[in-house]
């Protein structure tokens, strides 16, 4: 089987970034991931994508398969993980086309499978205090600021069920508590990487004001097709940030929780 240190989730426009491609299909005891992972190189580093809504953006995301999605990066060898997301802002500096590197996430999610603890007999904590590594994510902030990109160095995203976007009231709320961006994907991806001992860095593309920004009635709530146009003028920006980053990252992070937690597994 292909062997990988490196992976990455994201859209399927992302992969082209890698050399000598080889598809990997895998199953695991959580089912088939969303896709079959391409296994290639990036410098002379092995790394990892799986389109984590499917090859043609056909999952929702309340229904990724989160839990085979990093079950099977770890299969792969897979010790640091890189979660790109498109999310909407919640502050009007905050801009379509900004970076942020998060590390703060509020989950408001409901019906996810979230842990790999769940057998009769098998109880295990693990501390989420702080949902990002910091190691990668310094990494990962410096990588970003050496392409023609306006990087935020920490944020916090909120979480949500999705697929709708917020209503108004929502994201009142979600700006009152002083959070930054809001998306649909971080938990519990994040947290399952922590369970597995991975260690885990999210670059994130503001593609949107969300509901838009008050005070400023000519910026519109957001819609599907403002986010894909964003997304689509921005690819290119994101396979730069990834390409800066990956050769720049450490073989095995040290002086951070992620690697601590994982215990012993019931699968």
């Amino acid at each position: 089987m292909a062997q990988a240190d490196i992976g990455v989730f994201g859209g399927s426009g992302f992969y082209s970034f890698l050399d000598d491609v080889e598809a990997v299909t895998l199953d695991t005891p959580f089912g088939a991931p969303s896709a079959p992972l391409m296994v290639g190189t990036v410098g002379d580093r092995r790394v990892a994508f799986l389109a984590r809504h499917g090859v043609k953006h056909e999952i929702r995301p309340s229904e990724v398969p989160y839990r085979a999605n990093a079950w099977a990066m770890r299969m792969l060898g897979v010790r640091t993980v890189l979660g790109p997301c498109a999310v909407g802002s919640l502050r009007p500096d905050l801009h379509p086309g900004d970076f942020v590197v998060l590390d703060q996430l509020v989950d408001r999610t409901r019906g996810r499978a979230d842990t790999f603890y769940d057998q009769p007999g098998f109880v295990h904590h693990v501390s989420f205090a702080d949902p990002y590594c910091p190691v990668v994510s310094a990494v990962a902030s410096d990588a970003a600021g050496r392409v023609d990109a306006i990087v935020h160095p920490a944020g916090t995203i909120v979480v949500i069920n999705g697929p709708r976007f917020s209503t108004r009231a929502e994201s009142r709320w979600y700006r009152a508590q002083g959070w930054d961006v809001v998306g649909m994907t971080q938990y519990p991806e994040a947290y399952l990487a922590r369970e597995l001992g991975m260690h885990y860095a999210s670059v994130a593309l503001v593609t949107d004001y969300d509901t838009g920004v008050e005070d400023e009635p000519g910026i519109e709530p957001v819609t599907m097709a403002a986010v894909l146009a964003q997304m689509e003028q921005n690819v290119d920006r994101v396979r730069a940030v990834l390409f800066e980053l990956i050769p720049a990252l450490p073989a095995e992070p040290e002086s951070c929780p992620c690697a601590t937690a994982l215990g012993k597994l019931p699968y």
